[in-house]
């Protein structure tokens, strides 16, 4: 999907053409899904798909979903972006598609499995590494390492137990969601990779960019 509605709107792809040439780069054929369609037209574009990727976003998912009231920090959601996501998981999970969600699309899903949230990380762990960014502040992307849960996806994928991400979130996994296992952590403790639990449906959520880092 779109990474916001309004960038829909204004019909800028400037944000969400990184992600399109990785799924391509991979070999894929991306489908960019509107955020103003039906459930109806959502089932349609759902057909021909084989998975799903869920891009980050500037906005949060609404506190209010995982029984918060809203931080300063915390930004405005966007609810087209958050009900077509939703129901993009629906599917996902119904069918046992495949879905890789990326920075708030990690946050999502997360609370889509009724988990909960970090509102921001800055401000209620203060001792944690920095892991926002701003692209347009002109300062570079920071980077981290963190450390894969051996036998996990993730760990399988890099062959490595530690590597290094870039880091651009301000909110991460609080309490994982229903079926979600946490796969990767920063050395500060912060959750960056979440999947689901099982061998037969393949989940993803991570913190970090790899759009950024081919």
């Amino acid at each position: 999907p779109f990474r916001r509605a309004s960038e829909e709107r204004a019909r800028d792809r400037k944000k969400i053409e990184p992600y399109m040439k990785a799924i391509e780069a991979a070999g894929g054929q991306p489908r960019l899904i509107s955020l103003f369609l039906s459930p109806e037209q959502l089932l349609q574009v759902c057909a021909g798909l084989d998975g799903l990727l869920l891009p980050g976003s500037p906005a949060d998912v609404d506190p209010s979903e995982y029984g918060q009231s809203p931080r300063p920090e915390t930004a405005e959601a966007d609810s087209s972006r958050d009900q077509t996501d939703k129901a993009l998981l629906d599917w996902v999970f119904a069918e046992s598609k495949p879905v890789l969600a990326i920075c708030f699309g990690t946050q999502l899903l997360n609370v889509y499995r009724r988990g909960t949230l970090v509102q921001d990380i800055r401000a209620q762990l203060p001792s944690a590494l920095k892991h926002d960014w701003e692209p347009e502040s002109g300062l570079p992307e920071p980077y981290h390492p963190i450390h894969l849960l051996p036998g996990s996806r993730l760990a399988r994928l890099a062959e490595t137990a530690e590597t290094v991400v870039n880091s651009s979130h301000h909110q991460s996994v609080e309490r994982p969601g229903k079926g979600l296992r946490v796969t990767a952590k920063s050395p500060d403790g912060v959750v960056e990779a979440v999947e689901l639990e099982g061998a037969t449906h393949w989940v993803v959520g991570v913190q970090w960019h790899p759009e950024r880092q081919q």
